[in-house]
């Protein structure tokens, strides 16, 4: 049993966004690997730990729940944190040579695999660290670091565990992380005189008023649809009990500067480009899928047909905090926010999806970034946020989860997309190679995360593989789909 903190300490409300994801069906886990470019100092790694994450108020506290939900009665309460209790080091009997093989990468990847679907000890902090010390084709070891979703979001701890990290080129700096992706305007325009300046800027506020008020209603409405309609039946839709069944973990490295290349072609953000690549990417899997099921002429007809019809949705991530540097979430290893940036603090964005060919490849990228900018003049992501949090007053938890494990189950995957340094980092003195983030527990088949790193886009999925046997042709599929989109664009002279 826990050693419960000294008497008096306050204990900490647990949010309602934390309850729900300790509902019974809905038990999810945020799950970060490094691959590391040296053999892991478990010494070390367990002094620094102690120095930082151990320290933080959500890594040294139990929630106790009560049965009901209740916001009253749930608490965050301190415990000893005995650091050998979440450093794992699991027996891989990989033929430790000290040399990387296929059967190594196999290896890690099942393990990864093994731990999507087991639970957590919640009579102690709810986050562990495995350590896999062989070799893998990209990294001299590989580390999971494996924490509760109710803990924070994934930008929360992600923004955490940077926190953790230095500059390889200078020991004593935090890593880079790039600001915000605006676009530029490529002009300063004439300034007119004050009355037509005062016109104007009224004029269009209250047309940015009005653009807001109707993306928000319809965003509302095409979210309220999932509560009630499921999506197009494809090869990728789920069957009962998926988010209890292990998931397979894969990911996939690409250009970070073709991506840019694609984006100043198009005058558009990173995450458009990354939108148009899952669009283009899904659509080539899918529609392999058919076309090897419906080899005939009248087969070949209705699946082209059916395609057509093909009605998708994806959830899309969005951090509703103003997003943090890392110098101030140092802080959060001390507890000195106050509570105000960290946790859960996450809304949900719908897209739709539909299977198409198009012969220009960039014609994926111009549907994301429309898609993308309407989503941006929009406060449907802060809906979402919101109305869990009204829903939890009103009626308590279990409203708001039932809703929103409904709208997962019909919608068919989610997509995430992150910023991570722009530099090569050390994690406590081990020399980061990769950084791949992936969620587990969601009923869903398919859950696609992007991280950059360095010059590095890694684009890690998540799926059941009883429904997409195959995800490492999915991955193929979207570095084809950007190689087309590179070669499409037009070269300067």
């Amino acid at each position: 049993m826990p050693r419960i903190s000294k008497e008096g300490e306050e204990e900490e409300p647990v949010s309602p966004v934390g309850r729900l994801y300790h509902q019974r069906d809905f038990d999810c886990y945020i799950m970060i690997s490094f691959g590391l470019g040296k053999f892991i100092d478990v010494g070390v790694v367990k002094s620094g730990l102690e120095a930082t994450i151990a320290r933080h108020p959500r890594f040294c506290s139990i929630p106790v729940l009560d049965e009901l939900g209740s916001a009253t009665k749930s608490k965050w309460v301190r415990t000893k944190v005995v650091i050998e209790d979440h450093i794992i080091i699991p027996d891989l009997n990989a033929g430790n040579d000290g040399s990387a093989t296929a059967s190594s990468d196999q290896v890690v990847e099942n393990y990864v695999s093994s731990l999507t679907s087991t639970p957590m000890d919640h009579s102690r902090p709810l986050w562990d660290l495995h350590v896999l010390d062989i070799p893998t084709s990209e990294a001299a070891a590989v580390a999971v670091f494996r924490v509760h979703h109710s803990l924070g979001d994934c930008t929360s701890l992600m923004s955490l565990l940077l926190a953790c990290t230095r500059k390889a080129s200078d020991p004593n700096s935090l890593p880079t992380i790039p600001g915000g992706d605006r676009r530029q305007r490529s002009f300063a325009p004439p300034r007119p005189n004050a009355k037509v300046r005062l016109t104007f800027a009224i004029l269009t506020r209250l047309w940015a008023f009005l653009i807001f008020a109707w993306n928000t209603l319809v965003d509302v409405l095409f979210i309220g649809t999932a509560i009630f309609f499921k999506d197009t039946p494809t090869a990728l839709a789920v069957s009962d009990g998926v988010e209890l069944r292990p998931s397979r973990v894969v990911q996939q490295s690409v250009s970070l500067d073709d991506i840019k290349d694609i984006k100043k072609a198009m005058g558009c953000t990173v995450n458009d480009v990354l939108l148009g690549v899952t669009f283009a990417g899904l659509s080539r899997y899918l529609r392999r899928r058919y076309e090897k099921s419906r080899n005939g002429g009248d087969e070949k007809k209705k699946n082209k047909e059916f395609q057509s019809s093909i009605r998708l949705r994806s959830i899309l991530v969005a951090n509703v905090r103003p997003v943090p540097g890392i110098h101030d979430l140092a802080k959060l290893m001390e507890g000195k926010d106050g509570g105000t940036k960290w946790g859960n603090r996450i809304g949900y964005m719908m897209l739709p999806f539909t299977v198409s060919n198009c012969k220009d490849p960039l014609d994926y990228v111009r549907r994301g970034k429309a898609i993308a900018d309407r989503k941006k003049n929009s406060l449907g992501a802060i809906f979402t946020y919101k109305s869990v949090l009204l829903l939890d007053k009103l009626f308590g938890i279990k409203v708001p989860t039932y809703l929103f494990l409904r709208v997962l189950k019909h919608t068919t995957f989610t997509l995430s997309n992150m910023v991570g340094p722009v530099e090569k980092i050390d994690f406590f003195g081990h020399p980061l190679v990769y950084i791949t983030p992936t969620v587990t527990g969601h009923p869903q088949a398919l859950i696609i995360h992007c991280l950059s790193y360095m010059n590095v886009m890694k684009m890690v999925v998540a799926v059941d593989e009883e429904v997409i046997s195959d995800p490492r042709q999915l991955l193929d599929d979207f570095v084809e789909s950007l190689k087309l989109m590179k070669e499409t664009i037009p070269i300067n002279p």
